[in-house]
């Protein structure tokens, strides 16, 4: 498998970034270096807790202090992990986004990127789904059409996963009427302020509860698992989606759930080029100390070994991390199959990027535009999935 040079930048880590490989703790079978660094999402969120739990356990087991550096979006999070800034990323879709080359990533300067699981979280929420007005006549998807949706402007990774969610009724964004706001929280507010009648987020949503309590009231879309084909387009849009029960949200039962989607969320990424020691003993923490932080955050019980996608990920798991699960006999024949089917793809659009870019229009719009068709050109060509920007 060939790296691109831009994996290739440097050491697997920086000393600006550790400090301090040489100063490794020992403890339990677990070397770690003194310090270890994330990127996250921003104070306040789940996974940015889950960073802080987790460092506690690493803390008070091995001395190692678990340095968390938050990113209000996607580029600011993935891109101290490529300038070796960071060890690791706990992200969500955008490590997805980053190996595809698309979205923000199709940018000049950036393109497919050869990015690595080590581990990743699928809580008792869901990452991400249509929440709507309990008074807006939204009983099935299919009720959506002619319904007022929010659109996040600056936000296509959410938009995205709005229109793959759409598919499932088969409606696009053609068959609802888009009310555009500025933020997440703009979402909320719209449809607090009877502007808008669904917003996409994650189950557990902290800002839904707002919702709830409104004169308009809180209802999920729920999206029946039984429907094989519908289930076929939202992950054919997105095959990282897989269908799940969620147990954790206002207005849900925890008993009986609901059927929605789910993804990965924190998704713990990592350099291709990562020390291999690094991330075989971060993975081993995080899998042999997870009942000690599994409860001292909102959603890190997502972190469970059972909860893992080996055998179905659309990101290959690091050498380091693989290493760990053949030791405790969870590596399967399925998941290597799996592994190398998702290198392939990697391979295959890092070589159509350095095709693309050798003779690339220098008008960003218009380089952006001939990537995506090229890049189109070339998974058509090997029977890849294509996972387009818009429907």
């Amino acid at each position: 498998m060939r790296i691109s040079t831009r994996a290739l930048s440097g050491l697997a880590i920086s000393a600006a970034a550790t400090g301090l490989l040489a100063t490794s703790v020992h403890a339990g079978g677990v070397e770690l270096p003194r310090t270890v660094v994330w990127s996250a999402y921003p104070t306040g969120t789940s996974g940015y807790s889950q960073a802080v739990a987790l460092g506690s356990v690493l803390q008070n087991e091995y001395g190692t202090n678990l340095r968390v550096i938050p990113g209000r979006n996607d580029i600011s999070r993935l891109s101290p992990l490529r300038g070796n800034r960071v060890q690791f990323a706990a992200g969500g879709s955008e490590g997805v986004y980053a190996q595809e080359g698309m979205l923000d990533f199709s940018h000049q300067g950036w393109g497919p990127q050869p990015l690595r699981i080590v581990l990743w979280n699928i809580s008792d929420g869901c990452s991400f789904t249509l929440a709507t007005a309990a008074n807006a006549g939204i009983d099935s998807i299919s009720d959506i059409r002619g319904k007022r949706v929010t659109y996040v402007q600056g936000a296509p990774s959410l938009n995205n996963a709005t229109a793959a969610l759409l598919s499932y009724g088969n409606l696009t964004w053609d068959d609802v009427e888009r009310v555009e706001v500025s933020g997440y929280m703009g979402s909320i507010e719209a449809v607090i302020e009877n502007r808008a009648d669904a917003v996409g987020g994650s189950c557990n949503s902290a800002p839904f509860l707002r919702i709830e309590s409104s004169p308009r009231g809180l209802k999920f879309a729920t999206f029946p698992h039984d429907d094989e084909e519908a289930v076929d387009r939202v992950r054919s849009r997105l095959p990282w989606y897989v269908p799940h029960v969620a147990t954790d949200g206002p207005t849900i039962d925890e008993d009986d759930g609901i059927e929605v989607f789910t993804s990965p969320y924190p998704m713990l990424t990592t350099m291709a080029d990562q020390e291999e020691e690094l991330v075989y003993n971060m993975t081993k923490a995080m899998v042999e100390h997870y009942e000690d932080y599994k409860d001292n955050a909102p959603g890190a019980v997502g972190w469970a070994l059972d909860r893992q996608g080996l055998e179905s990920a659309f990101v290959p798991y690091h050498d380091g991390a693989v290493r760990y699960f053949k030791e405790i006999g969870v590596w399967t024949d399925a998941a290597e199959e799996r592994r190398q089917e998702n290198l392939r793809r990697q391979e295959v659009l890092m070589d159509a990027w350095e095709e693309y870019t050798a003779e690339a229009p220098t008008d960003e719009q218009e380089f952006r535009e001939g990537w995506m068709e090229y890049r189109a050109k070339v998974l058509r060509e090997n029977d890849m999935v294509l996972i387009a920007e818009r429907w």
